[in-house]
């Protein structure tokens, strides 16, 4: 490619460029949050959600009225028939780490129709490390359905996958760190429905992570038993401070609860430190907040295809997560990029993301993220791990003009390295 002699003139005029082009899809994603609203309103509403619910008890967390509507709440707007919504998960991951070993018992199969899941799952399952007390170490049988070669699930042999007495199905919603298209709904819809079909009593659980609000129902209401995710993704706002939740069937979510704490004390424990109004208001601001990562993923995928990037999902393609995947093709510019995002950031706007291990990841990691909430999702960031293809996945967005910024700096950054394709 010849060079590009003012790289930062010509990565304004291509960002300029692709918000022309996507203006009719933003309108479109943001007409789309007054219906998620409107779900969201009308569970305050109906829960009477009041400034005496912001307030907790101290010490074990008995008799919580701010945290019991809070559950209340979560429930009615993920159409579950109960939800444990808790600053003590720690991630995402812990909080599907408890949904697992709060309803499996030795002897269980587990079963993922997606293939290999999320890296930080890897060593909660057993398929990495070993002492720390795992699935398998407690006797936990795995299996997974390897994804087609479109990274689609393999429906047709769903039936002798589940052959073998099944405890759970785990469904994975997001792409993780795989090229895959997210799972639609309205597919784990008919994966809960043929699952029950051919093994009525096997649950359907969904690692609902990044997906909260994307679409127009959540997996509970077509037939998930369970889900769980965490509140510095979608359904924090970008204000929760941490925390996760768990929902679904109502002694399934107490199941999870008694992981959690213990048995006998289930979702009855557990103090809301005061911070209960942060968890209701980031409730509240999410469908907005989801909206504006939609459109800066869209803004992602059009403006590195049009750089020559192979994407995942393509602009305008109906999106179940908050995930654009971009095969970038080489360390080197994984972390141009990285550094680029870092450096439009405006917590640590100063810092050089380098490769470095993560706890729970197989693969050192690259990651850009200067959020106000450590590690937040719901913020703008990027990450990938530093293995072939050399994939980026960006992520979140409090407002799309930050991703914008962002991309526009990171076009600049590859244009003046020449490390555009050729």
């Amino acid at each position: 490619m010849t060079p590009i002699l003012n790289p930062q003139a010509w990565a304004v005029d291509q960002l300029a460029a692709a918000l022309s082009a996507l203006a009719p899809l933003a309108a479109a994603r943001t007409a789309a949050v007054a219906p998620r609203l409107r779900r969201v309103l009308e569970a305050f509403a109906a829960e009477r959600v009041g400034v005496h619910h912001f307030a907790s008890v101290s010490g074990y967390g008995h008799g919580d009225l701010g945290r019991d509507t809070l559950d209340r709440v979560f429930a009615r707007v993920l159409e579950a028939e109960a939800a444990a919504v808790r600053l003590q998960f720690v991630s995402g991951t812990h909080a599907i780490a408890a949904a697992l070993f709060g309803v499996l018992r030795p002897g269980d199969r587990l079963l993922s129709l997606t293939g290999r899941p999320y890296d930080t799952l890897e060593e909660v399952i057993g398929l990495r490390g070993q002492g720390q007390g795992s699935l398998a170490e407690f006797g936990i049988t795995y299996d997974e359905l390897p994804l087609l070669a479109d990274g689609g699930v393999d429906e047709d042999r769903l039936e002798e996958a589940l052959s073998l007495p099944t405890r759970m199905v785990l469904i994975q919603r997001s792409c993780g760190y795989s090229w895959r298209p997210s799972l639609d709904v309205a597919t784990i819809g008919r994966l809960a429905e043929r699952v029950k079909t051919l093994r009525p009593d096997t649950l359907v659980f969904v690692d609902n992570c990044y997906g909260e609000l994307v679409q127009e129902q959540e997996p509970t209401a077509v037939g998930a038993d369970l889900i769980a995710g965490s509140l510095i993704k979608n359904l924090g706002g970008t204000i929760a401070p941490t925390g996760g939740y768990v929902a679904g069937r109502r002694e399934l979510v107490e199941q999870a609860c008694c992981r959690l704490t213990a048995p006998g004390i289930g979702s009855e424990g557990g103090t809301g430190f005061d911070l209960h109004r942060l968890l209701f208001q980031g409730l509240f601001l999410a469908p907005q907040m989801v909206a504006e990562a939609l459109i800066g993923a869209d803004l992602a995928a059009t403006v590195f295809e049009g750089l020559g990037f192979a994407v995942q999902p393509q602009a305008g393609v109906r999106r179940s997560d908050v995930i654009q995947a971009v095969r970038l093709g080489s360390p080197e510019r994984i972390k141009a990029v990285c550094r680029a995002f870092q450096a439009t950031s405006p917590v640590g706007s100063y810092l050089d993301p380098v490769p470095a291990p993560m706890p729970g990841y197989a693969s050192e990691l690259v990651m850009a993220g200067g959020t106000f909430i450590d590690g937040s999702t719901s913020e703008f960031s990027a990450d990938g791990p530093l293995r072939e293809p050399f994939v980026l996945y960006v992520q979140g967005g409090s407002h799309h003009a930050h991703s914008a910024l962002a991309l526009e700096k990171a076009v600049a950054a590859l244009a003046a390295a020449e490390l555009l394709p050729a």
